[in-house]
């Protein structure tokens, strides 16, 4: 008598097989994200070389050289930003490093409250309290602290190896896409596993667009604050914010450390800008981002704000980042087979 018939043993197969591969992708995702982040950066690269690649009189049967202009283009401006538009800061970056985990700690011990009192014409009773509830969370305040710290080492670990990921992609994209279709097609399928492909390509071009426009929203916003409130080199500030845009969670973290950190050393209206920056990103998170994604990927914004919050639940910052995207995705495989289908 046989124990297990050949429809549970497929069965059980395919059970163990999907496990397996989710057991791998656990433990590889680290690597798995830094590529992701590769493709899409690729795909923010990509129009550039196209350009470059349609426009130019030599080399346009060739990538390389315009994906080389493209990265030098804009390494140039990115140092044109910081050494034109912030001399203050060159010279001596390690100032502003080091006021940077000294502002932290000023808001752990609750020393902050002092200055925030002091030009909010609090009273010292709500100076008191301010400091109070800083003090009963300083143990909080220092473990965030400690995780910013421990992931700068990574986010500058990934900001390094992305861009020489990307390369790759930009040069052999379409050839690697052309060899996994053919590594999974069965044969009879490999046309709607194309226009998969397709519909996918458009909707990160799409995706990538969208995120584009965001940076370019905080780019004007964060500029006029800071220059409504006088702070030194409202431009390159600004630069940085819509940057750091394209990081969910941390990037706007950062910017906002940077920016604080520049009124702090500049003597400007910091807390202000603290509050309006708040503000900006409550708009952001719950109104605009929504609805820029939900247009530019056919998504409502009620799914996009849904897709992004347990994104973070289950992944964090990444999850965060790669919801909508997944969504977008998942929403174009379980579409275009019908389409095709119907049609």
């Amino acid at each position: 008598m046989k124990l297990l018939d050949r429809r549970t043993l497929s069965v059980l197969l395919t059970v163990i097989v999907v496990a397996v591969v989710l057991s791998i992708v656990y433990l590889a995702r680290a690597v798995i994200v830094i590529f992701a982040f590769s493709i899409l950066f690729a795909y923010l690269i990509n129009p550039h070389v196209k350009f470059l690649q349609k426009h130019s009189l030599w080399f346009k049967s060739l990538k390389g050289p315009h994906i080389f202009q493209v990265y030098l283009v804009f390494v140039v401006l990115l140092a044109s930003v910081f050494h034109a538009f912030s001399p203050e800061f060159h010279g001596r970056p390690g100032r502003l490093v080091r006021e940077i985990p000294t502002f932290a700690d000023s808001v752990a011990s609750g020393e902050i409250a002092d200055s925030v009192g002091r030009n909010l014409g609090w009273t010292d009773a709500q100076t008191f309290r301010l400091r109070a509830i800083l003090q009963a969370h300083s143990s909080n305040i220092e473990n965030v602290k400690q995780i910013a710290e421990r992931s700068a080492l990574e986010i500058a670990g990934a900001i390094f190896a992305i861009p020489i990921l990307a390369i790759f992609f930009l040069a052999d994209g379409e050839k690697l896409a052309n060899q996994i279709i053919l590594l999974i097609s069965p044969g009879d399928d490999i046309g709607e596993l194309r226009s998969v492909a397709a519909e996918l390509n458009v909707m990160l071009q799409r995706y990538i667009r969208a995120k584009v426009i965001l940076g370019i929203l905080s780019f004007f916003f964060s500029s006029a604050a800071m220059l409504a409130l006088g702070f030194p080199h409202p431009v390159a500030l600004g630069v940085i914010a819509g940057i750091l845009e394209f990081i969910p969670i941390a990037g706007w973290m950062m910017a906002a450390a940077t920016i604080v950190s520049a009124g702090v050393l500049a003597h400007s209206h910091w807390i202000w800008m603290l509050a309006l920056l708040g503000a900006w990103r409550i708009c952001m998170d719950y109104a605009i981002s929504p609805r820029v994604m939900g247009h530019e990927l056919e998504i409502h914004p009620l799914l996009a704000i849904f897709a992004v919050m347990i994104g973070g639940a289950v992944g964090g910052i990444v999850g965060v980042y790669l919801s909508i995207p997944l969504v977008a995705a998942l929403r174009v495989v379980w579409r275009q087979p019908r389409a095709i289908k119907s049609s």
